[in-house]
């Protein structure tokens, strides 16, 4: 009997089912999933659509994902750059920019936030390379696009085998939306989700998809670090706990829990941590205001990555004042100076008000802990 695939129940991930498994965990998320008994009549037929499809002078690729074993009679698609970096065990990291070009609602600063970010993470923090997956408009594999399916799969490879004293890295820098809440595990009534290239088709991918697939499958040891540069972003990971922070720099952990709401948002051991660039209610800039000229940038990923170059070794409760610093004196006219500054040519005058958000899976000393990637 030959193996045959199936959809995990919990994450969605594609499963290679050996014959006669009447249950099988999936690997990304942990979860249980009960498969339908092998029929071998259905094989015969699967293969023999793929004849009819060759003779036709046309080859049959498999939906989106599909796994095609040697003899399935398909010719497979170009295999997707989502595989495990070389570098797999220590660094991984995900960039996603988009600037919609073509729509009025179109941006000027995504593809280059996460340029400047990838420039950070291999020019300062360690990460190799090829050990960073980007997905922006500019690119010409079609699996580098960042579509709704192309970021659901890159979100599973960010994940996929993390062991142990792995960074992982999500940056993404576009829209993003509020819908309502309809499972009743948000505070605030409503989900807030990332707006993919394709979303005015293919839908939004909300917050409680982002928490499932990335921060749910966390074993121990496992650090997470999320950079969200988008407006409503403060709970986009849907995590446990919320750091409210005033302009003194006194904070609370508020808990985001939903008392009377069985889902669980936290990890399997490991250490989620999502820097948004507002509040649930605010929205973010797309600007062009550190160095006056027409280059444009998000805030808040400007704002970060200045403040990881210019303070090694800061704290996350250094980080976050920072960056909350850094975009209000820009909002008031003052020039910041920097490396990265010079590097990419960006500035800030213009800003619609914003203050970024910390969250986290669990509560922490925000001053004694260092912010380490």
């Amino acid at each position: 009997m030959a193996s045959r695939t199936g959809r995990c129940s919990g994450c969605g991930a594609i499963l290679l089912i050996p014959p006669e498994v009447q249950t099988i965990r999936c690997a990304v998320c942990q979860c249980i999933s009960t498969v339908r008994p092998y029929d071998h009549r259905w094989n015969q037929i699967h293969n023999a659509f793929g004849a009819v499809n060759r003779v036709r002078g046309r080859t049959s690729y498999p939906t989106s994902g599909t796994i095609c074993s040697a003899n399935s009679g398909n010719v497979p698609p170009p295999t997707p750059a989502l595989s495990p970096p070389s570098t797999y065990g220590k660094k991984r990291a995900l960039l996603c920019g988009l600037n919609y070009r073509g729509k009025s609602y179109g941006l000027k600063g995504g593809i280059n936030d996460v340029k400047c970010m990838k420039y950070l993470l291999t020019q300062t923090l360690g990460f190799p390379t090829d050990s960073i997956l980007m997905l922006t408009e500019d690119e010409t594999d079609p699996f580098k696009i960042p579509t709704k399916q192309n970021i659901r799969k890159a979100l599973r490879w960010l994940v996929q085998g993390c062991q142990s004293e792995d960074s992982l890295v999500f940056h993404y820098s576009g829209h993003s939306s509020r819908q309502r809440d309809y499972d009743n595990d948000e505070l605030d009534g409503f989900d807030e989700a990332l707006c993919p290239l394709d979303h005015e088709t293919e839908g939004l991918i909300i917050d409680d998809e982002i928490n499932a697939t990335i921060v749910r499958p966390l074993p121990g040891g496992v650090t997470l670090h999320t950079i969200i540069d988008a407006c409503y972003s403060g709970t986009m990971l849907d995590l446990p706990f919320l750091c409210r922070m005033n302009r003194e720099g006194y904070y609370i952990w508020e808990d985001h829990r939903r008392s009377d709401s069985n889902v669980y948002k936290g990890t399997s051991g490991g250490l989620a941590l999502c820097f948004s660039a507002c509040d649930d209610d605010q929205i973010s800039a797309d600007t062009n205001a550190f160095t006056g000229t027409k280059t444009r940038t998000g805030a808040m990923t400007f704002s970060f990555i200045q403040a990881v170059q210019n303070e090694p070794g800061l704290t996350y409760g250094r980080l976050l004042t920072a960056m909350r610093s850094a975009i209000r004196e820009a909002k008031n006219g003052l020039k910041l100076n920097g490396p990265i500054a010079a590097l990419v040519n960006k500035a800030l005058f213009r800003l619609q008000p914003q203050e970024p958000q910390l969250s986290s899976s669990e509560k922490f000393d925000i001053y004694s802990r260092k912010f380490v990637l």
